[in-house]
């Protein structure tokens, strides 16, 4: 790839967690002719980065780290500098502490090795009132059946993601970053191919050709639509609901660690804007299944809905009913389908194809690109520039060879929900939540 220069044309297809914090490094480095295409205005209302909360965990690479782990760790150190230090990132994260846990023998090893590997004390949870420990008094108040884990009371936590994507998002456009969004002028319809096969530029829903020097390629789910990543990237889905919480209630759980277990789900704090209560079911994920009419080709393809299946419902409520049964049954104020994209490996990939020597994919979040938003930038702008440290080089690079016969259900050590991959497109209609759109009785 050539290197970019500061006064290349770089355009960014996607103006969502990864597209705002790549914009953002690029502009604090002098780059001064960036635009951002998106569909939607900036938070977009499908992007996974516009939630209330995402976990946080804090770490740092030591010498004896093998390279993948490497490549995680050292992600984690640069991104823990910026929620603490970087005044765009900094006011959005609350370094509260975790609780994580398991309840049966299939998830156990994955609490243990992650006890054995943490880089900083915890403390070991082995019984209900050890768990009800970690929260004030009346917060948790279940019976927390067959639970064992551990708290980390720092070095972890939750960001208040979309402030944070809007915060990235204002201050790249202070530092001259072009964003169009919204419609058919932000809608990119396809990628714009020179002759050779490089990557030129994009074409949006309104006709318009934009071309660039160089392209990045970060529009999460959607990404896999417009270029073909040869089975690299799993369109793949969560679901996530809210509970409004009482002024009093809001109050009491402030300042929550979050409570994870790997089987079940988690929550964190309510939000202090509104005091409602995230909470996610926890399980290997949904796809959308479709079969290609003309190609036969099986592929999951993402589409937005702020509803989850009752069966996801139901699952969260029985969480609920563990831990904090006193709101378990009180009705759903929101809730939606969230999207990201699965990699083999659950490694990203940020990496120039071959014969696209102009283009940078930035893909495959796989379910944890949004804690890492800062790092994944200055990993971007790092590419763009051909600087990227070698080890991360090697962790993000372009790997068609791990997805050779992609099991598109496999729950790549994700567990919860039948420890299998769900298909979206096997719900009826009947089959989903109606949150808003009438009074109706809890199914769970």
């Amino acid at each position: 790839m050539t290197r970019a220069s500061r006064d290349s044309s770089v355009l960014i297809v996607g103006g969502g967690t990864w597209g705002c914090s790549a914009a953002l490094e690029l502009a604090r480095r002098g780059f001064t002719d960036v635009t951002v295409l998106d569909a939607d205005a900036i938070p977009s209302p499908i992007a996974a980065g516009n939630d209330v909360n995402k976990i946080m965990e804090e770490s740092a690479p030591s010498e004896t780290d093998s390279d993948e782990l490497y490549v995680w760790n050292r992600m984690h150190e640069v991104a823990t500098k910026a929620w603490r230090t970087d005044p765009v990132y900094s006011p959005y994260y609350h370094p509260t502490g975790f609780v994580m846990a398991a309840s049966t023998d299939v998830g156990a090893p994955h609490v243990e090795n992650y006890i054995q590997t943490c880089k900083y004390p915890v403390r070991r949870l082995e019984t209900p009132d050890d768990f009800r420990g970690t929260m004030p008094d009346g917060v948790l108040t279940g019976a927390f059946p067959n639970w064992k884990g551990f708290i980390l009371p720092d070095k972890a936590g939750w960001v208040f993601a979309r402030d944070a994507l809007e915060s990235a998002h204002k201050e790249a456009a202070r530092l001259g970053v072009k964003f169009v969004t919204g419609g058919d002028a932000g809608k990119v319809v396809e990628l714009l191919h020179s002759d050779s096969g490089d990557v030129q530029g994009a074409i949006t829903a309104n006709g318009k050709t934009h071309r660039a020097d160089k392209t990045i390629l970060c529009a999460g789910a959607n990404s896999d639509a417009l270029f073909d990543f040869e089975k690299q990237l799993r369109p793949t889905a969560w679901t996530l609901a809210h509970i409004q919480m009482t002024p009093e209630e809001r109050e009491t759980w402030k300042d929550l660690p979050v409570l994870f277990n790997v089987e079940k789900g988690f929550f964190m704090e309510p939000t202090a804007a509104t005091g409602e209560l995230k909470l996610v079911d926890e399980h290997p994920g949904y796809c959308n299944i479709l079969r290609d009419r003309k190609t036969g080709v099986e592929r999951s393809v993402p589409f937005a809905r702020h509803q989850i299946p009752l069966e996801a419902e139901r699952r969260a409520r029985n969480f609920l009913r563990e831990t904090v049964p006193h709101i378990a049954e009180r009705p759903f104020a929101f809730a939606r389908v969230c999207w990201d994209a699965d990699t083999p490996d659950r490694q990203f990939i940020i990496a120039t194809p071959p014969r696209c020597s102009s283009l940078v994919v930035a893909v495959g979040g796989s379910g944890m690109g949004f804690m890492l938003m800062p790092a994944v930038g200055k990993a971007i702008a790092d590419t763009l520039e051909g600087v990227i440290e070698p080890r991360l080089k090697k962790g993000f690079r372009w790997r068609p060879e791990t997805a050779v016969d992609r099991d598109w259900y496999d729950p790549q050590g994700r567990y919860g929900g039948g420890n299998k991959v769900m298909n979206l497109a096997t719900i009826e209609d009947d089959d989903w939540t109606r949150i808003g759109e009438r009074s109706m009785q809890s199914k769970s």
